[in-house]
């Protein structure tokens, strides 16, 4: 059983509460838009992080981080790439790696818009985290926790706090 901490789109944003709130997680996972070595660093502070590089990330961020990111977390299967749609209007690429390596989960950032939902075509969980930074047009900073036992998603929760 692990404890998964997930966030996209930070933008060089450190929330001051991401200690306290990833603290008792196994790991962290990001899907893109860092934004700056120094969110790379202090999430990685916390615990294990795992991530892919987003549009305005640097070369920095791209040489440690790539942008597609294909895993086994317990027993479950894991996708996440910063910009891949969502179930029903995926990015080509997404489409293309879904349909060809048939993960459960699958991990996207990009839109700032916060979104789980089950995709029964692709039979695979989607999670967006929506936006865990300061710029852009979310009203809320928002993040995810849940947990990973063997192949099932539980415990999942929205963190949120008026951005």
């Amino acid at each position: 059983m692990k404890r998964i901490g997930l966030l996209s789109d930070t933008h060089a944003y450190l929330h001051p509460d991401l200690p306290r709130i990833f603290g008792q997680c196994d790991e962290i996972w990001h899907a893109g838009d860092f934004g700056h070595m120094g969110v790379v660093d202090g999430l990685a502070a916390i615990c294990t992080l795992k991530g892919v590089h987003g549009n305005i990330d640097g070369q920095d961020i791209r040489h440690l981080h790539p942008e597609i990111l294909r895993f086994q977390c317990e027993q479950l299967d894991v996708l996440m790439m910063h910009i891949g749609g969502y179930p029903g209007n995926y990015s080509p690429k997404a489409l293309s790696h879904i349909r060809t390596t048939r993960p459960r989960l699958f991990i996207a950032g990009h839109s700032h818009i916060l979104k789980i939902q089950y995709d029964k075509r692709h039979s695979l969980l989607y999670i967006n985290p929506g936006a865990a930074g300061r710029s852009g047009f979310h009203k809320a900073i928002t993040m995810v926790r849940f947990v990973v036992d063997g192949e099932r998603v539980k415990d999942l929760e929205v963190v949120e706090f008026p951005r």
